[in-house]
């Protein structure tokens, strides 16, 4: 039987993909782990490998094409004895698969696992050794998939029971059964916060309740015909718009500054950075940043202040143990946030090293999606461009976010007299939900004694 090849979720915002390139033709043979295709996505380009043996019979979307949406049929194998164009013929008569909608939440890495039944999708997902690739193939037409959009959401009768007894919607809560279809583990996964639950769905465009928008047409007709140029959004800035609207829409967001007096830091930075160890080139190791000491900064004092290194869900509040710092990256057409794993333990040097590592890459696309997922607070900073101060909106899941400004010169007062000192303005975003007033202050406080104290960052 032949084997629809899908358009795989490469990451939890994915919901459309460009397929950009072809590593294979029509009538090339395959075998399991072979690169077939490049599918760029909202964050990065990845390689789609082949899950099993056969020809590639017939590919039904060309290369370059954009917006092919997650769970579309983009070719069809014809397993190893199949006949390829009987395998062709035949996938032109089958029914389209209907698409997935993704959750907006992230979720770690899909491991190795097949689902099949009589008449029913058999779904392969799989990671490839390098890390971060995967792979979906359905030997059939797919059926329903539960969504959080509005759409049918499929579950078991006792899992119904059960979600109504916890007064719990099924439409947030994400399926782990056969086909998506949401099951009894799920509902009382959701219930204890083993599970992170599906954020209420914000419009994506159009209109948003009790706010009349103006259509595309009505905004157009205000400017002169010939006198714009027609950008289309791409799959980066549709994710980018849909979820920062998400957050504003569900996230109670409140806002604290603090001035920090970043005078030391810059004296410690340039000891360290001209003692910095060379290669056998005679180059220096690592070069910090203030960016950097800020990361291990905020790391330190989430770890100061454990209740505010957490994650709102409906059923529970998740306390996470490390400090995953989230650096938001400016890339052409957008922004991407890799993470910094368990950064209160890091070095500034590491630290350094990796974020180099992580941006470089997150320009080209070459993130894995492991890379960028998850994190338990951000770090945005504009001061670069000369940005005094800001407010960042919050990245779901996380509960805060902290802008940073640029480092200047200005007059202060100390001790009664007026001296220059080098001020840099912060300014930590809350979800009210997590964090109340006193307990962000608490954060911003440990924050701002970490960063106007380097050398506690050395240990």
């Amino acid at each position: 039987m032949p084997v629809n090849i899908l358009m795989p979720a490469l990451s939890p915002t994915m919901e459309k993909g460009k397929l950009a390139k072809w590593l294979k033709k029509e009538g090339d043979k395959v075998k399991a782990g072979d690169v077939i295709a490049e599918i760029e996505t909202d964050k990065a380009t990845m390689e789609v490998e082949a899950v099993d043996e056969g020809t590639i019979a017939k590919i039904m979307v060309p290369e370059g094409t954009a917006d092919v949406p997650v769970n579309q049929v983009i070719a069809v194998l014809a397993e190893e004895g199949e006949d390829a164009s009987a395998a062709a013929k035949a996938s032109s008569s089958a029914p389209k698969p209907q698409t997935q909608k993704q959750s907006s939440t992230p979720s770690p890495q899909p491991s190795p696992q097949r689902r099949e039944g009589a008449g029913s999708a058999a779904v392969t997902a799989s990671t490839s050794p390098r890390g971060g690739e995967v792979v979906a193939r359905s030997a059939a037409g797919e059926g329903a998939l539960n969504n959080g959009s509005g759409g049918r959401v499929f579950s078991s009768p006792l899992a119904r029971r059960l979600a109504k007894d916890a007064n719990i919607d099924l439409a947030r809560v994400s399926g782990t059964g056969p086909r998506g279809r949401i099951i009894a583990r799920d509902i009382e996964s959701a219930r204890t916060g083993g599970a992170q639950m599906r954020a209420p769905s914000a419009p994506s465009g159009g209109t948003v309740p009790g706010i009349s928008v103006p259509s595309d047409d009505q905004i157009r007709a205000l400017y002169e015909a010939g006198s714009y140029e027609s950008v289309p959004h791409d799959s980066m800035r549709k994710t980018i718009a849909r979820r920062l609207l998400e957050s504003k829409l569900t996230i109670p967001h409140f806002y604290l500054t603090a001035d920090c007096d970043i005078g030391s830091l810059l004296r410690v930075r340039e000891e360290i950075n001209a003692t910095a160890p060379q290669d056998k080139d005679g180059k220096p190791t690592f070069k910090l940043s203030v960016n950097d000491f800020v990361i291990k900064a905020m790391a330190v004092a989430l770890q100061k202040v454990p209740d505010a290194n957490a994650t709102w869900t409906e059923s529970a509040m998740l306390r996470h143990k490390h400090s995953d710092i989230g650096v938001a990256v400016a890339i052409p057409g957008g922004l991407v946030t890799p993470v910094i794993r368990r950064a209160e333990g890091k070095s500034l040097s590491a630290i350094s090293n990796e974020m180099k590592d992580y941006a470089a890459r997150a320009k080209t696309k070459k993130l894995k999606p492991n890379e960028f997922q998850g994190g338990t607070t951000a770090i945005s900073n504009l001061g670069m461009y000369g940005v005094k101060d800001f407010a960042a909106v919050i990245n779901p899941p996380h509960a805060t976010i902290l802008a940073v400004g640029a480092g200047e010169e200005r007059a202060v007062v100390r001790d009664g007299q007026i001296v220059a000192a080098n001020m840099m303005t912060v300014t930590l975003s809350c979800d009210h939900r997590a964090v109340d007033g006193a307990l962000g202050a608490q954060l911003l406080a440990a924050f701002r004694e970490a960063i106007e104290k380097p050398l506690s960052l050395m240990a």
